[in-house]
């Protein structure tokens, strides 16, 4: 199963509850925190809601 990494480039702080829960539960608590995550499609979805918010590499 490949991963890909997840860097968070904008902070959360003035973001609405369901994305701040998202940040949460992908483990990206503080600004330029990057992460190692399965490809999964929850995973997938987590990163659609919050693209604009966070890097992507696969």
């Amino acid at each position: 199963m490949s991963e890909l990494k997840v860097t968070l480039i904008k902070s959360h702080i003035g973001q609405p509850e369901k994305l701040r829960g998202c940040l949460l539960g992908m483990g990206l608590t503080k600004r330029e925190k990057t992460v190692v995550l399965k490809d999964t499609p929850e995973i997938r979805g987590m990163i659609a809601k919050v693209s604009h918010m966070v890097r992507v590499e696969e």
